[in-house]
């Protein structure tokens, strides 16, 4: 079996421990005679699944216990219609552009209501974080927006912004559970599993439990409302069962390798790597200011469309693959999940040091 080091922004690379345990459980999952994907989701069995998975999620982040934790079908996508459906009881909201999807949950939230554009890093490409120490919040607005990490573009929120006690909102797909957080700071936070945790097709949100009312704007879709996901325990409706299954592996991986800041340390180390290279070589430069840089996902470029390709091309050769950038922007991104070993992204830089070497 070749496996090759795969830099996809999502989905993403598993754990192969996990990719095992799955493959091992696939006929018969724990002497039930069928697999996960044929089980009822009103099961015993798959009821210990999303309990189990709930659990180990709360203990990785310490959930407060005024915090639900929901298991929602769909993307990031549908979460930018549901939070303004939910939350916008002015039917005011203030956004931070710092990317493409920070940028569509704006242009989505904008049918519901006054959608404000109070910061933005579009002037110079989505390639640094604005100052968000005094923003101009509205008084009126029902919560604050951010993308925490930007999966295009390379860049992360290391300080959350002043919301002058606005609640913030913050969709965390692609550094969700890199580091530690306090939950506490958000009133929801919300990510696509498919490229830190598990595979496409689900959302995890937390949501505060104050936020979870019947008091929803008019025309919500019943399934789009928090509280009718939260009072069901995410089966309101039959849920993405296996993605909560592998989900709830990924959760039990992270914490025999020791939790969340172990995988801080482990994703600073790997990111290292990456950007000390990038910062010494003639060939190829990184996208973003220093101070802003995601530990995540790595844009990168030499500055001619051909040669990036030939790269691409030839990375792919050496099985190290998916490193060709967004299709917005061109160029490479390496994403370095948690799940890429640090022997993975050794191996990129070894190959682009060779690649630099012959293509002076």
């Amino acid at each position: 079996m070749k496996r090759v080091y795969n830099f996809s922004a999502g989905p993403a690379v598993l754990p192969e421990a996990v990719l095992r345990e799955i493959a091992e459980e696939m006929m018969d999952y724990r002497g039930t005679g069928m697999s996960v994907m044929e089980m009822s989701h009103r099961s015993k069995a798959f009821d210990e699944i999303i309990q189990d998975a709930e659990q180990d999620l709360r203990d990785l982040m310490k959930v407060p216990d005024n915090y639900k934790v929901l298991f929602l079908q769909g993307g990031a996508h549908l979460q930018f219609a549901a939070v303004p459906m939910n939350l916008m009881k002015n039917r005011v909201a203030d956004y931070i552009v710092t990317g493409q999807w920070a940028k569509r949950a704006w242009e989505e939230a904008k049918q519901y209501g006054k959608a404000n554009k109070i910061a933005s890093s579009e002037d110079k490409t989505y390639s640094y974080i604005p100052d968000c120490s005094d923003l101009p919040v509205s008084a009126d607005a029902d919560y604050v927006y951010i993308c925490e990490n930007n999966t295009i573009y390379g860049t992360k929120f290391h300080t959350l912004p002043d919301t002058k006690g606005k609640d913030l909102v913050a969709d965390v797909s692609s550094c969700f559970l890199s580091e530690p957080v306090d939950v506490s700071k958000y009133a929801v936070m919300y990510g696509g599993v498919q490229k830190n945790i598990g595979p496409a097709g689900m959302v995890i949100a937390l949501v505060r439990d104050d936020l979870i009312t019947d008091d929803v704007l008019p025309g919500t879709p019943t399934i789009m409302k928090y509280k009718t996901q939260a009072d069901a325990g995410s089966l309101y409706n039959t849920p993405n069962c296996f993605c909560i299954y592998a989900c709830g592996k990924v959760f039990r991986w992270l914490k025999d390798m020791g939790g969340l800041e172990v995988m801080k340390q482990r994703n600073e180390e790997k990111a290292a790597i990456l950007y000390e290279y990038l910062d010494s070589s003639r060939l190829f430069q990184g996208t973003v200011r220093k101070e802003d840089r995601s530990l995540m996902n790595v844009p990168f470029v030499t500055g001619d469309a051909g040669l990036d390709a030939k790269f691409v091309r030839e990375a792919e050769a050496s099985g190290l693959v998916n490193l060709k950038g967004h299709r917005s922007v061109g160029g490479m991104r390496a994403s370095i999940y948690n799940a890429m070993p640090k022997e993975g992204v050794e191996a990129l830089v070894t190959f682009m040091k060779k690649f630099e070497e012959e293509n002076r």
